[in-house]
């Protein structure tokens, strides 16, 4: 099955955000553009995770549809496709910390299937640092070692390094990164297996690494407006 998907997207918890990013107003824009996937965006705050328990209900495996049906028109002037649109649980996780003698900044983004999974995750999460002051918290926390608390609490659940070159906060950051995949998560290296490259980022470029081609290289909006 084709599809289209947007897996970055966040909240109006987050900063810079619009209030009209809500549930019903991200699956409007997604009817107008044409996604059928949309990332929920920050379900570590507890804010937002209250929205989405109160108005998402399971449909597939891993997938949740909004249980009103009224989504709000995106543009007065706009005729949306009528999409069935459907919500994956993420988050994305600032995390900046130091290793090797040197400041690292990472963002990585959390995928899970289900609420139970989520809510065990936040509650680990919030023993470490604050997660209600932002959507996208900022934790003291290794990259490598919330990996591994996601295995652990959501074994069916995935972490993808998030706009993998952006200069200050990402894996291959040129001002506060790493140069390859093992020194940032070290032996659960290989549970990583896809990577965002950014929208800043060419895809033929990423192409020419021989470093990225056993991931799939995957581009989302970090939609904040």
């Amino acid at each position: 099955m084709d599809y289209i998907a947007d897996l970055h997207t966040h909240s109006p918890y987050s900063r810079a955000t619009s209030p009209e990013g809500t549930l019903s107003g991200l699956a409007g824009w997604a009817r107008v553009k044409g996604i059928h996937v949309i990332g929920t965006g920050d379900f570590t705050h507890p804010g937002w995770f209250s929205q989405l328990r109160e108005q998402l209900t399971p449909a597939e495996p891993g997938f949740f549809k909004l249980k009103a049906e009224a989504i709000l028109p995106a543009l007065p002037q706009a005729t949306p496709v009528a999409l069935p649109s459907r919500f994956l649980l993420t988050a994305e996780i600032s995390s900046i910390y130091k290793r090797h003698g040197a400041v690292r900044k990472v963002h990585n983004l959390l995928y899970v299937p289900d609420f139970a999974s989520a809510e065990r995750i936040n509650s680990v999460l919030a023993g470490i640092g604050n997660i209600e002051s932002d959507g996208r918290p900022i934790l003291g926390l290794d990259s490598r070692d919330l990996l591994e608390i996601l295995l652990e609490k959501a074994p069916e659940g995935f972490l993808v390094p998030a706009h993998i070159w952006t200069p200050w906060f990402s894996l291959f950051g040129s001002r506060s990164g790493f140069n390859t995949i093992e020194e940032c998560y070290g032996d659960l290296s290989p549970h990583v297996f896809a990577l965002e490259t950014g929208l800043s980022s060419d895809p033929d470029m990423n192409l020419l690494i021989p470093a990225l081609d056993r991931f799939a290289l995957i581009s989302n909006s970090d939609c904040h407006s």
